[in-house]
This record gives structure tokens, C-alpha cells and sequence, in this order.
């Protein structure tokens, strides 16, 4: 018997993304990644992508997000926490980074995220403080 996949939707709107901000980030090697527990009781990952003009031109910024949305089609699946939003975000040489080097990046990110989100006290919203 395989384990049934969790549902994966794109995050679209900039709201989303903001609210994501405001959460846990964690940057590894070619990727950033913000992420935020939504406690809404849904098993639905929602993943978004962005990337910066500081990552060169519309060609490279796609590139890097083509890739990044790949990495996530395969990482994601099998790392991700169910009831959380993500945002990865193309660093320098995301768009040139080894395939390899940039799963396990993406990887050792979603592990780190996933630990600071199972840490998270649970009666505070993400982004209060704690004292």
C-alpha cells in the first residue's frame, strides 16, 4: 500500500505570500523559504514561488522559478507539513545551482521549517511574540 499524497495547491495572491513572510524562514544554499502554519484544520499544502530582479533578467527569474516549482513537485510531497503555506524564493545561482544541490537545498529547508513549526507554541499566531 502507498501512502496517499497530500494535496498541493499554488499560492496566487499577494496577501498569501505576505502572511508567509511573517512566519519561519530558513535559507539554504540557492533557495529561501518562508513558511507559516494556517491552523485551519485542512491537510492542503499551498505552495508560492517568487524571485527578484536581483536574480537578473525575465529570463533568468523564470528559469529560476521553473526550477524552483520542479524541486517543490518532487520535495514537497514528501516534506512538507500538511496545514502550512510556503514561499520559496530564487537566490543567486538558483537558476544555474546543480539539480542535485538544489533538491537537497530545498530538502534540508522544508526538514529545518517543519521542526521550527512543530516548536511553534500552539496558542500563538504565527509572528507574536513569545515574552
Amino acid at each position: 500500500m502507498t501512502e496517499a499524497k497530500p494535496k498541493i495547491e499554488r499560492l496566487k495572491v499577494r496577501p498569501d505570500f505576505l502572511a508567509a513572510a511573517k512566519g519561519h524562514a530558513c535559507g539554504r544554499g540557492a533557495v529561501m523559504a518562508q513558511a507559516r502554519d494556517r491552523r485551519d484544520g485542512s491537510a492542503l499544502i499551498r505552495i508560492g514561488f517568487t524571485a527578484t530582479k536581483r536574480i537578473g533578467g525575465a529570463v533568468e527569474r523564470n528559469r529560476a522559478k521553473r526550477r524552483l516549482r520542479e524541486a517543490a513537485r518532487l520535495i514537497a510531497p514528501l516534506h512538507a507539513r500538511p496545514g502550512c503555506d510556503y514561499v520559496f524564493i530564487a537566490r543567486g545561482g538558483t537558476g544555474s545551482r546543480a539539480w542535485e544541490r538544489l533538491l537537497d537545498d530545498m530538502k534540508s529547508a522544508l526538514i529545518r521549517l517543519a521542526t521550527d513549526l512543530a516548536a511553534q507554541p500552539q496558542d500563538l499566531s504565527p509572528g507574536e511574540p513569545t515574552s
